[in-house]
C-alpha cells in the first residue's frame, strides 16, 4: 500500500487549503484514514479520520468546526478542506491508515498506524 499526499502550501491566516491523500494497493474495507501533523519541536499529533465502513469522522478540539475530512471510495481518497487557518496549524501534515484503529483511538496512536505517506508542509503566514 502506498499514500500519497499533496495540496501543501503558503497560505495567510484565515485562508483555506485542501490535502489529498490517494491510496494504491489492498486496504481492508474496515480501515480507517486521515491525518497527523508535526510542528517544528512538537510531537506528533492526529488531526482528523474518517473510517471506510461508514463515513465516521474524528477532529482534534483544536480543528474542529475549521477543518472538513471527506473520502471518495471509488478513487481511494481523502480529502481534508482546511479553513480559517491559523498560523498554528503550520506544520508538516501526514496522511496515514489503519486496519484496526478508528476514532479517537486513531488520533491518540500515531504508532498503530500500518501505512503512512510522505508529508506535505502546510505554512500559515500571520
Amino acid at each position: 500500500v502506498q499514500l500519497q499526499a499533496s495540496g501543501g502550501g503558503l497560505v495567510q491566516a484565515g485562508g483555506s487549503l485542501r490535502l489529498s491523500c490517494a491510496a494504491s494497493g489492498r486496504l481492508l474495507s474496515r480501515h480507517s484514514m486521515g491525518w497527523f501533523r508535526q510542528a517544528p519541536g512538537k510531537e506528533r499529533e492526529g488531526v482528523s479520520c474518517i473510517s471506510r465502513s461508514d463515513g465516521s469522522t474524528y477532529y482534534a478540539d483544536s480543528v474542529k468546526g475549521r477543518f472538513t475530512i471527506s473520502r471518495d471510495n471509488f478513487k481511494n481518497t481523502v480529502y481534508l478542506q482546511m479553513n480559517s487557518l491559523k498560523p498554528e496549524d503550520t506544520a508538516v501534515y501526514y496522511c496515514a491508515t489503519s486496519n484496526y484503529l478508528s476514532g479517537s483511538s486513531w488520533l491518540d496512536h500515531y504508532y498503530g498506524m500500518d501505512y503512512w505517506g510522505k508529508g506535505t508542509l502546510v505554512t500559515v503566514s500571520s
